[in-house]
């Protein structure tokens, strides 16, 4: 019995040596390629960060678009990133093959699923290359207006004068009518000045004349016009047309809206509403009454 016992403890000790053995050697030999294979590629990510933000800096001092880095940098980082994961599982001997298999049929499958978003993805793609907008434009697109904060490959991102953020899907703007009221470096605006018929209308030119004067925000060149539009119903409408820096348009039109009231005050040009008369004409004479018609 003691003889047998003692059989059964060697074969276990034997048993656990084999397999402290066996670990011991997978240690040294596969542990110690992974212990490698995670150093280097946490090493080979640090340098593509490093990379990727020397990159954009060189961008950034040749005056490359903004959109452009925004959008590429931290896509190249992401590709050169996956490219070195890949190596690191060829050199731990894993199949690539069958990983890439199994991700294109993903990949298959997901898009099938979210075609709407493959809409957004192609938009996104047409937007960063043709760039009909870029990132501090001032746009309008699909009733909804402000300044674009970030273009993503799926979203794009304004911010409205109120400071709310709308996000538009690219392929609503990639196949909807975008206005970029910042792609030119000037912008035209034409405000309109009605004045009573009683007023002095030469008077009231010169007025808004010396008010863009003295507005410094205002071109010279184009030269501003200054032209009777129409005779309204209870008014002349004065046309006021003249160009400013982009940036400085909407500063111009309060100037403009404030000092020409002002001035027209201050010179009595008279700025019409609309008024009803109401006239009451009573047919009837007075001495007679009202023929009352009777029934039989």
């Amino acid at each position: 019995m003691i003889n047998l016992l003692s059989a059964d403890a060697a074969d276990e000790v034997s048993a656990l040596s084999k397999i402290i053995t066996n670990v011991c050697s997978w240690l040294v030999n596969e542990g110690l390629k992974i212990v490698i294979a995670l150093i280097v590629f946490a090493i080979y990510c640090a340098v593509i960060k490093s990379i990727c933000k020397r990159i954009d800096k060189k961008l950034q001092k040749k005056n490359v678009d903004m959109t452009l880095r925004k959008v590429s940098i931290p896509w190249l980082r992401r590709i050169l990133i996956f490219i070195g994961f890949a190596c690191v599982l060829a050199y731990l001997g894993i199949e690539t093959s069958s990983i890439a298999a199994a991700i294109t049929s993903v990949g298959l499958t997901v898009g099938l699923a979210l075609q709407g978003s493959l809409s957004n993805f192609a938009g996104g793609v047409i937007i960063i290359v043709m760039r009909p907008y870029k990132i501090g434009d001032f746009i309008e697109c699909n009733g909804n207006s402000g300044t674009v904060e970030d273009i993503k490959l799926f979203y794009t991102y304004i911010r409205t004068g109120s400071n709310q953020v709308i996000v538009i899907p690219n392929g609503v703007a990639g196949n909807s009518v975008v206005t970029n009221y910042s792609a030119k470096d000037t912008r035209r605006n034409d405000l309109t000045f009605g004045i009573s018929y009683d007023c002095d209308f030469e008077k009231a030119k010169q007025i808004i004349k010396e008010c863009m004067d003295n507005n410094e925000l205002i071109l010279k060149d184009p030269e501003p016009l200054i032209n009777i539009q129409s005779h309204s119903a209870s008014s002349i409408d004065i046309l006021a047309r003249y160009h400013t820096k982009t940036d400085d348009f909407w500063a111009a039109h309060w100037y403009m809206l404030e000092a020409v009231k002002k001035a027209f005050d201050e010179n009595g040009i008279s700025i019409p509403y609309p008024q009803l008369d109401v006239h009451v004409k009573n047919d009837l004479p007075q001495d007679k009454e009202p023929v009352k018609s009777s029934k039989k």
